[in-house]
């Protein structure tokens, strides 16, 4: 078993540019059909959709903390359904913090596909395992403690035990499917305001409309624009080692 000093030493190098992968348009292709068969399927969603679930409440945590707000907690359902609880004396941080919900997984995702075709692949998963691990302080359910830690063990083995090329792999379907899921989410907020509108007081759109008077559909729109935005970011790279190959 590795020393202390020796995993520290493995997860800081882990921050460092590896070589560029090798992708070719036969793995990247592969790679695709793996990022939707996370995303779209009900079964693999039931589980997937977790992950999703967690980084979109992520995404508000990230964004009341860096506005000034007191994080008050997390809460992680197995429904693919999550809260985050936030306490400010502005309706600015508010609203900033609430908005930070959609859009994320995508531009996560997006972020992942970046890394993981540049050789950043092993950063980006070293730099989940620290978002995750702090986030395991604000859970205030039980539910949220198996997502957290699965997700972070998953994260920590493709940097302790994997190559810096299996790494960035990972990373592109990781990000591939979280660009999938943003889409997938979207559209089931769009189904929430157009055909259940029983449900609008768990819409982030409406929420935004509530604190600011702005119409939720703006809101969706400019959500459609961040995402759509991310896909054509990480589609660059994707189009290039498919075209590449043709």
């Amino acid at each position: 078993m590795d020393s202390p000093a020796g995993v520290w030493n493995t997860f800081a190098a882990a921050f460092s540019q590896a070589p560029v992968p090798n992708i070719t348009w036969v793995e990247m292709l592969l790679s695709l059909a793996a990022a939707t068969a996370l995303s779209i399927p009900r079964r693999s969603w039931r589980y997937f959709g977790l992950l999703a679930t967690a980084t979109h409440e992520l995404g508000h945590a990230v964004a009341a903390v860096t506005s000034g707000q007191r994080l008050s907690g997390i809460r992680l359902r197995l429904d693919h359904s999550g809260t985050t609880t936030a306490y400010s004396r502005s309706r600015v941080a508010a609203a900033w913090s609430c908005f930070w919900g959609y859009p994320v997984p995508a531009l996560v995702g997006a972020a992942f596909v970046w890394c993981g075709v540049t050789g950043w692949g092993a950063a980006a998963m070293a730099a989940s395992v620290v978002v995750l691990a702090a986030s395991i302080l604000f859970l205030r359910n039980l539910a949220g403690f198996p997502i957290t830690l699965t997700a972070m063990a998953g994260a920590a083995a493709l940097t302790f035990l994997a190559t810096a090329s299996a790494a960035g792999h990972a990373a592109v379907i990781f990000g591939l499917a979280l660009l999938v899921a943003a889409v997938r989410d979207l559209a089931k907020l769009t189904h929430v305001h157009l055909r259940r509108r029983d449900r609008l007081e768990s819409s982030d759109a409406y929420l935004l409309y509530r604190a600011t008077s702005v119409p939720s559909a703006v809101w969706i729109t400019i959500f459609s624009a961040l995402v759509a935005g991310s896909w054509l970011a990480a589609w660059l790279p994707v189009s290039r080692i498919l075209l590449g190959g043709a």
